[in-house]
């Protein structure tokens, strides 16, 4: 069953990385962490027993059971079963509180359901990664465009309504945090919502196809163009996460950084295109398997140019592992990151490794070196530790790895993982490998 949640997790750890290994087997993907924690959330909207399958063992997962715990629900994290099982009252606490909230960003998304169950929301304002501003000013807007009344004080976002409305609804970037914020408030709102220019990601459909199974209408599924016709009550169900594409992109990388094989299960290529066709363009072999997909290489990979986009186009979120690839790779590439300024923060811990790579606002210039060198280096977010690890493999000597509750977020068993796959790696508080 699910263990105790503790304070600081991270505290004194460190993952020591041992260069030079060859990576070769099979690793299953677990569900995703980006979907699981917004099916958390939607549980809400139905008073009953909603059950989650395919539940990665996160840190994340943890958290948001013990923040639904504060509104009033029954929690069961089972973390050997990978189910989360969340009993819902008739009417859940409104009130998010900040120590809790302040761990991890996707605490948000209890904002849209609360809303709509209680007519009233009190959500600390968020915390989680820092990789650069993220404001609420698209939710806020879609809110009042339904009916709510949204204020900022003392570092709540306060919302209220007596009845939320169908509203016209045009998002100025397709964010996925509003999206899932706006489509969870307007299931059980008064009338027809649409949004405009709504997110695309393979999450946003996973949230909706388990509200059309709770009973919600919603039209445009995987498009840019939602429509939501209110209903007046919600069902519990039980509902499978979908993979995470970012989990699985990131083993890909691993493979080609490695210049090894390795099968990756229970993923979805399609929802990994673009970021497939570049490590294809870098020079690895990717073929289909049954329930996911191989990737193989022999040679150094060669440099391939990023630019991050909202789905379909490549994910911020493996921005990092591309540049520690590029940072190994034949030639020059250049990555462009358009969702969030901080993100290139990693590449000061990469250069403590030797990479050579220059910053210039939202670019970044990488020029692949034949090696890397083992040194300490600081994870600053989930998906900068997950760089700074891929690098780690193919670096000479021991790379330590600190920062570790980032890691422990969106990744579940990376050390096992990583041993079954060949590499040399543990998780110590000791100064030895």
């Amino acid at each position: 069953m699910e263990p105790l949640l503790e304070t600081h997790p991270e505290a004194g750890e460190v993952l020591r990385v041992g260069g030079g290994t060859r990576l070769e087997g099979t690793v299953r993907v677990q569900g995703a962490k980006n979907s699981v924690l917004k099916l958390m959330s939607a549980a809400l909207l139905a008073q009953g027993t909603t059950t989650i399958t395919n539940v990665p063992n996160i840190l994340d997962v943890k958290i948001m059971s013990e923040l639904l715990r504060r509104l009033g629900c029954d929690v069961v994290y089972d973390v050997e079963a990978g189910t989360v099982v969340i009993t819902v009252p008739e009417r859940p606490h409104h009130r998010a509180d900040y120590d809790l909230v302040r761990r991890m960003r996707a605490s948000i998304c209890v904002l849209g359901p609360l809303l709509s169950r209680c007519g009233e929301a009190d959500v600390a304002m968020p915390g989680g990664d820092n990789i650069g501003s993220r404001g609420l000013d698209l939710h806020i807007d879609g809110l009042q465009r339904m009916g709510a009344h949204v204020v900022n004080e003392h570092g709540y976002l306060i919302a209220t309504s007596d009845q939320l409305h169908g509203a016209d609804v045009w998002l100025d970037f397709p964010s996925v945090g509003a999206t899932e914020t706006l489509v969870m408030a307007a299931v059980l709102a008064d009338g027809k919502t649409t949004i405009d220019n709504a997110a695309r990601e393979p999450e946003i459909v996973d949230i909706c196809t388990m509200l059309v199974s709770m009973g919600a209408s919603i039209d445009g599924i995987g498009t840019s163009a939602l429509t939501i016709e209110g209903v007046d009550a919600l069902h519990p169900v039980e509902h499978r996460t979908v993979p995470d594409r970012i989990v699985a992109g990131t083993w890909a990388v691993a493979a080609a950084i490695t210049r090894g094989s390795i099968t990756i299960a229970d993923a979805n290529p399609d929802h990994l295109h673009i970021a497939l066709d570049k490590l294809i363009s870098a020079g690895a072999s990717v073929r289909s398997t049954g329930d996911g997909f191989t990737v193989s290489m022999d040679s150094r990979p060669k440099a391939v140019d990023i630019v991050t986009l909202p789905f379909p186009g490549f994910p911020t979120d493996l921005q990092p592992q591309f540049i520690a690839l590029n940072a190994i790779a034949d030639g020059a590439a250049l990555v462009t990151e358009n969702l969030f300024e901080a993100r290139f923060r990693f590449v000061r811990e990469l250069a403590r490794l030797g990479a050579d790579v220059r910053t210039d606002g939202h670019h970044a210039l990488i020029r692949g070196r034949e090696g890397l060198s083992g040194a300490p280096v600081e994870a600053t977010d989930i998906r900068a530790g997950a760089g700074l690890v891929l690098a780690g493999l193919v670096a000479e000597g021991t790379t330590e790895v600190y920062g570790v509750g980032h890691i422990d977020r969106g990744y579940a068993g990376l050390v096992d993982d990583l041993r079954r796959l060949g590499a040399r790696v543990e998780r110590s508080a000791t100064t030895a490998m």
